[in-house]
Parts: C-alpha cells; structure tokens; sequence
C-alpha cells in the first residue's frame, strides 16, 4: 500500500473532522456527518497503525480520534447540580436511612464514656498508673488546654480534619469484617474515659467539658456515623435479607458508605474549624459550648427531618440515571 497516497486521499476527511469536532453547535446534519467521520477516521487509524512506524503521524491521528470520539459522545461538562443534589437529598437520605446504626452506636458510647469517667475518677489507684503525680498535674493544669492552642489556627484545624477524617475512613472500610470497627470505637472510648476521669478527679471537670464540647458534639457523632454505617455493611453479609444474596446487599450498602463518606468530609471540616477557632477562644464558655451544640443539633434536623423528607421522596442515594446511563450522540 502506498501510504503516503493514503494518507493524502483522506486528509480532507481528517481536516473536516477536526472542525466539526471543536464546534460547540452541530446542525443535524453536520452531527450525523460527525459520527460518520468519527468512524472513518478510527477505522484509518487501525490501517495506519498496522502500516506506518511514523509516531508523528500516529499520535495526530490518535489525538484527531480521541476528540471525534468526545465530540460524538457529548463529554459532560462540569455542574454543581449533582453537588446540590447530594448535600439536600442523597447524603441526608442515607444518613435518615441509615439511623438506628449510628444513633445506636452514639447512645451506647456516651453511656458507656460516661461509666468509664465514672470509673477512672472513683479509682485513684487506676489512675496512678497512667503516670507519676507530676506528670498527671502538668497535663491537667497546662498540656490539656494547651494542646488546643499549641499551633496556628489554620494548621490546627487541617490535623484534627485529617485525623478525624482517618478515624472515619478506618470505621468504613473494615466496617466488613466488623471487629476492626469495635476495636476502633473501644480505643477512642478509652481515651475519652481516662482523659475525663483524671480531670475530674482532679477537680478540673468543668475545664474538660468546656473544651471538650463545642466541638466535641459534632466531631464525636461523625465518628459515630463512620461507625454505624461501617457495621451495617459488615451486618449485611450476616443477614442480607430476604430476596438478595450477600453479594448483592453488600454491594448496596457498600455504595450507601461511600456516599456517607463523601458527607463525613465537610461534617469534620466543620468539627475542624469549631475545634481550632471556637474551641480555644476567649469567648465565654456558655457561649462556646452553646455553637457547638447549635451546630450538633442543625445536623440532627439535616440528617433526621431533611433526610426523612428525601427517603420519603424516594431517594435511594445512587447515582441519577444521567451519571450511570451510556451517553448516545444527539443532533
């Protein structure tokens, strides 16, 4: 085959390509003479490419292709009406659907934290153990409100988001297997437990929950929520329900944490910002638990009266059809 003969018959086709390819506007003709010359084009390059070691030539025609092929296709452009969409009906419907899971899992920890203050500041002997009597002054008298403000504020926040943010993708993504998820929530309760316990004990109880709850309230319940929805998937392989298999309740709950995770991004976003620049403000203490708790109980309204809306609206939390089905060249 005389290649160069080839290439010369059809450059007028691979010319004319190019301009309809970059239009933003297609008569119907020119749409079905798109697609035709879409196809050609493709077909060329096969006969090209088994033909000619020219790379030039190759990565031309490839480049022509590809931006046929997006022209045909009709390439999405960017919107933010799926991000509206999520944050007023997909996120809150899976976070209302998926409520007995962490709101069981919130009740039981707060009952469970408060034993353990209980505990710890009840048992001196216990608490003895977890360091010398200077060393549990100099944490409760200055390195517990210090840690609060030991870097800048913007700095701060990013550490405790990308913490926080690790905590809530562990208890999603070994949610499966269950333990992993109850070993997760034991160590933060633990913590929590000992942490107030010695506060308490040492007469600084009203120090702790003031610097623990304006954020505390919000961050705790995000924790909760990657929890609770990390065991459902893990429960729907051990009771997928009638008329589905394991596989099948699996993958639908799986989709359901994914989504869940995508909101827990801007839910500890906001605990970030109320723990770096509410948490440690000079503004009095009423006040500062009181943004904590309003922000909390916006998130219960969200979740629980505007997820329940979207749930009764028949909002499963998949993706639209627009974003699952195979786009079709359009005049």
């Amino acid at each position: 085959m005389d290649l160069d003969a080839y290439v010369a018959e059809r450059r007028g086709e691979w010319n004319r390509l190019e301009v309809l390819a970059r239009r933003r506007r297609l008569s119907p003709d020119e749409a079905d003479e798109l697609v035709l010359l879409y196809q050609r084009a493709a077909t060329h390059l096969s006969v090209v490419r088994s033909h000619s070691p020219d790379p030039i030539l190759l990565a031309s025609l490839s480049q022509l292709v590809i931006a046929g092929r997006s022209a045909v296709t009709g390439g999405r452009r960017f919107s933010w009406r799926p991000v509206g969409r999520f944050f007023t009906s997909s996120f809150p419907a899976e976070l209302y659907r998926t409520r007995h899971w962490w709101l069981g899992v919130m009740v039981i920890n707060v009952l469970l934290g408060w034993a353990l203050m209980w505990y710890f500041s009840t048992n001196p002997d216990i608490i003895s153990s977890f360091g010398t009597g200077q060393e549990l002054q100099q944490y409760v008298e200055k390195d517990f409100v210090g840690y609060y403000s030991e870097f800048q504020a913007q700095n701060f926040a990013a550490s405790v988001w990308s913490h926080n943010a690790l905590i809530a993708a562990q208890c999603l993504a070994s949610g499966v297997l269950i333990l992993p998820v109850l070993y997760i929530l034991g160590q933060n309760l633990f913590a929590i437990g000992m942490i107030g316990g010695v506060m308490i004990y040492a007469g600084h109880g009203d120090t702790f929950f003031s610097f623990i709850l304006p954020h505390g309230f919000l961050e705790l319940t995000s924790i909760f929520v990657a929890a609770g929805v990390g065991l459902r998937i893990g429960w729907a392989w051990i009771a997928p329900g009638p008329h589905r298999t394991r596989g099948q309740a699996l993958t639908a709950h799986a989709r359901g944490g994914m989504l869940v995770a995508l909101g827990l991004v801007a839910m500890l976003a906001v605990s970030g910002v109320l723990e770096a620049y509410v948490t440690p403000s000079a503004l009095p203490t009423s006040i500062r638990i009181g943004i904590g708790a309003a922000v909390w109980l916006l998130f219960l309204a969200y979740a629980l009266v505007l997820g329940a809306a979207a749930h009764h609206r028949g909002e499963t939390g998949d993706l639209a059809p627009e974003h699952t089905e195979t786009p079709v060249p359009t005049a």
